[in-house]
C-alpha cells in the first residue's frame, strides 16, 4: 500500500507496521530534512526523488513531499484482547472516509480496538490513512468474518455489546461501562437485523430537533466520548 503525508510518517514511526520504502522530494524545508534524518537512523530504506515521480507513486500532488510503501497493512488479530475492553465493531460501514474519521475518534477516546466485517466494509485504504491523518497506525484494527458470532463470543467473555440504533434507549441512560463494544451501521441502512439481534443492548443519539439520522462517524465521536466522559468523571 502506498500512504503519503509528514504525519503519516511520523505515526509509522511509532507503529510496529513495518515501512518498505519511504519517497522523499528533492527539495524541502527543515522539517522534511529532518524527516529524512529520522529515517537514515532507523536504516528505512529511502530515496530521494523529483515531486512529479512522487505525484505518480502515490496519485496526490499535495503529498507534502513524503511518499511511503509499507507493503499490506497489518491487521491485528479479532482474538487478541486486553483486560476489561473497550472495542468499536463496524457493521459493513463502506466509506473509507468515515472508517478514517472513526478510527481517529477512537484512538483519541482509548478504545482498545476497532473491528471491521470482511465483506461488504471498508478496509485501510490510503483514503482510510489521510483521514484518520495515520492513526490507523496506532490502534489494533482487525477483521471479521461473522460479527454476529465475534459478538456471541465478546458476550461469552463478560463484554456487554451495545448497538447503535435510533429506537434504542438513550446514550445517557446506557451503563457504559467496561467491559464494553459500540456497535455501528452502514452508513444507509445501519446495523443488520442478526446483528442486531445478537446485541445486548440498543442505544440511541437524543436529538433536540429529529432528524433522519447522524453521519456514522459524528455517531461514533459521541458514543465513544460519552463512555470517555465517565471514565474520567468516575476516575
Amino acid at each position: 500500500m502506498i500512504v503519503y503525508g509528514r504525519n503519516v510518517l511520523k505515526e509509522l514511526f511509532q507503529s510496529k507496521q513495518p515501512i518498505k520504502m519511504v519517497y522523499f522530494s528533492e527539495s524541502g524545508d527543515k522539517e522534511l530534512e529532518g524527516l529524512v534524518e529520522e529515517v537514515k537512523k532507523r536504516k528505512i530504506p529511502y530515496s530521494i526523488a523529483p515531486k512529479n515521480v512522487l505525484k505518480k507513486l502515490c496519485g496526490e500532488e499535495k503529498n507534502q513531499g513524503v511518499v511511503i510503501d509499507i507493503g499490506e497493512f497489518e491487521y491485528a488479530d479479532e482474538n487478541d484482547l486486553p483486560d476489561n475492553p473497550f472495542l468499536v465493531l463496524l457493521d459493513q460501514i463502506q466509506d473509507p472516509q468515515n472508517l478514517g474519521a472513526i478510527v481517529r475518534t477512537c484512538v483519541a477516546a482509548g478504545v482498545d480496538m476497532v473491528m471491521l466485517t470482511k465483506d461488504n466494509s471498508a478496509h485501510v485504504t490510503p483514503g482510510a490513512v489521510k483521514a484518520s491523518a495515520g492513526t490507523v497506525f496506532r490502534i489494533p484494527i482487525a477483521i471479521t468474518v461473522n460479527l454476529s458470532r465475534y459478538i456471541e463470543k465478546l458476550k461469552e467473555n463478560g463484554v456487554w455489546v451495545f448497538g447503535a440504533d435510533m429506537r434504542g434507549k438513550p446514550i445517557w441512560e446506557a451503563d457504559l461501562k467496561r467491559p464494553l463494544a459500540i456497535v455501528l451501521g452502514n452508513e444507509g441502512s445501519g446495523i443488520r437485523q442478526l446483528v442486531k439481534q445478537s446485541c445486548d443492548e440498543l442505544v440511541s443519539i437524543p436529538m433536540k430537533t429529529p432528524i433522519d439520522s447522524l453521519n456514522v462517524s459524528v455517531s461514533a465521536g459521541i458514543i465513544v466520548y460519552e463512555v470517555l466522559r465517565r471514565e474520567m468523571v468516575n476516575g
